[in-house]
Parts: C-alpha cells; sequence; structure tokens
C-alpha cells in the first residue's frame, strides 16, 4: 500500500564544535599552541567580535573545524538538489541493494504551485492554485500505486533492483546521511532559503527550502554567535 508524504523529515543526530572552536581555529596563527586551551578562549571572551570579523573579511577555514551530520527522509528531487552543492559526505539509501518504500511525495492543499504573472525560470514564483488544479495533482498521485505495483511484479519476476526502480519517479522518499561543516552549510542556506534581505536573493524549491530551515535551525542552536554573523552578513558565507 503507498503512502503520500507532504514534507521532509530532517534529524540532526550529531554534532561537533562551536563558536569557540572557530575562535580557536583562527587563533592559532597567532598563538600557536595556546589555542589549544579552548577554556582560556572562553574566559578571555571576544569571540563574538573574532568571527564577525572572520565572517566579514571572508577568513573560511576557521569554520569547518566542525560537524554536524543529519539523517533527512525526503524526495529523491531534494536529496539530488541538496548533492549538487558537493561540500558535504553523503551516504544513501540504495535503490540497487534494497526495495525502496512506497512512499511519495505530493503537496499539500497549503503549498503554492501556480506560476505569477510575470514567472520567470530564474527566479520562480507561485501562489495558491485553484481547486482545479489541485484535483488534478490528487487525482494523478493514483499513478504511484500504479507504478510501485509494476515495480513489484518486476521484482517478484526475479528481475534485480537496479534494473526495477527504473520506474520509480523522483518523487520517491529516500533516506540519507548528511555531514556538513559550518563553512559549507552556510553556502547551502544562502542558496536554498528564500530571504528578501539576504545581499542575493535566492529562490528554492519549497521542499529544499524546508530542509535546509531545519538544518539551519540546528546550526543556530549550536553556533549561536557564527549564525548571527551569518545573519548580519547578509546570508554571505565566508
Amino acid at each position: 500500500m503507498t503512502s503520500i508524504k507532504h514534507h521532509p523529515t530532517v534529524t540532526l543526530i550529531q554534532h561537533a564544535g562551536g563558536d569557540t572552536m572557530v575562535a580557536a581555529a583562527a587563533k592559532v596563527s597567532t598563538t600557536g599552541d595556546e589555542a589549544r586551551s579552548l577554556e582560556r578562549i572562553e574566559e578571555e571572551g571576544g569571540i563574538s567580535g573574532l568571527i564577525r570579523y572572520l565572517m566579514r573579511h571572508r577568513h573560511g577555514s576557521p569554520f569547518e573545524h566542525g560537524m554536524m551530520t543529519f539523517f533527512i527522509h525526503a524526495p529523491i528531487f531534494v536529496i539530488r538538489e541538496l548533492q549538487r552543492h558537493r561540500i558535504a559526505s553523503y551516504n544513501e539509501e540504495s535503490g540497487r541493494y534494497k526495495q525502496l518504500e512506497p512512499v511519495f511525495w505530493s503537496p499539500d492543499d497549503e503549498r503554492p504551485l501556480a506560476k505569477t504573472e510575470g514567472y520567470k525560470p530564474s527566479r520562480p514564483t507561485f501562489e495558491a492554485g485553484t481547486t482545479e488544479q489541485y484535483e488534478l495533482i490528487r487525482k494523478h498521485d493514483e499513478i504511484y500505486l500504479q507504478i510501485y505495483e509494476a515495480y513489484e511484479e518486476e521484482i517478484a519476476a526475479g528481475i534485480g533492483n537496479e534494473v526495477a526502480r527504473r520506474l520509480l519517479p523522483v518523487g520517491t522518499f529516500t533516506s540519507c546521511w548528511v555531514t556538513i561543516n559550518p563553512r559549507s552549510l552556510m553556502n547551502v542556506l544562502s542558496l536554498r532559503i528564500h530571504d528578501a534581505g539576504a545581499k542575493a536573493v535566492s529562490y528554492p524549491q519549497r521542499e529544499i527550502e524546508e530542509v535546509a530551515q531545519a538544518m539551519e535551525t540546528a546550526f543556530a542552536q549550536h553556533w549561536p554567535l557564527t549564525h548571527a554573523a551569518f545573519l548580519k552578513n547578509g546570508r554571505v558565507g565566508p
């Protein structure tokens, strides 16, 4: 039995580093072995100002000494968009080694999906659809069941998963581990979240924006000074 899911899920599994580690990574260039004392760096203070300086002048490497690992359950098209950044480590559920679950994406009734007047592919904007448009989507969601039945039929006939998976659409949900450092994550956030106040306004697809927003929440919690500097810098990373 197929199921429809409207939103990706993002779970922070582990993290290491923090604002103090950013400062320590920067200070080693002038203090050498003294930079090993994170407690001393915290006691001395001034971390916030240092981080703002690093962000403003694009000294990026100190922001690489930390990591976050997320477990993401999202449609294939969302994971592929995330992987395009090429600045993280990925391990994804394999449609070659296992039979993928019958979980498929479809927009909920609150999701804007109709092109606005003056729509531009480079700056796509959408508004709420008509009743007829949403009904058409629900009608076509039934195709997922037909596709998955054909997928199961081929597997039952002894055809390899790696061949049968050709039938599955990019709306199929997949699971993925993503490990990323703060500098790389800021690059993702700058491109995958729409913020009218950003120095470079981006227009991401709503579903990958949901993933990015969840990642940013974890980032802001564990690197609050770095996140604040990122916002002050117009959402431009170092």
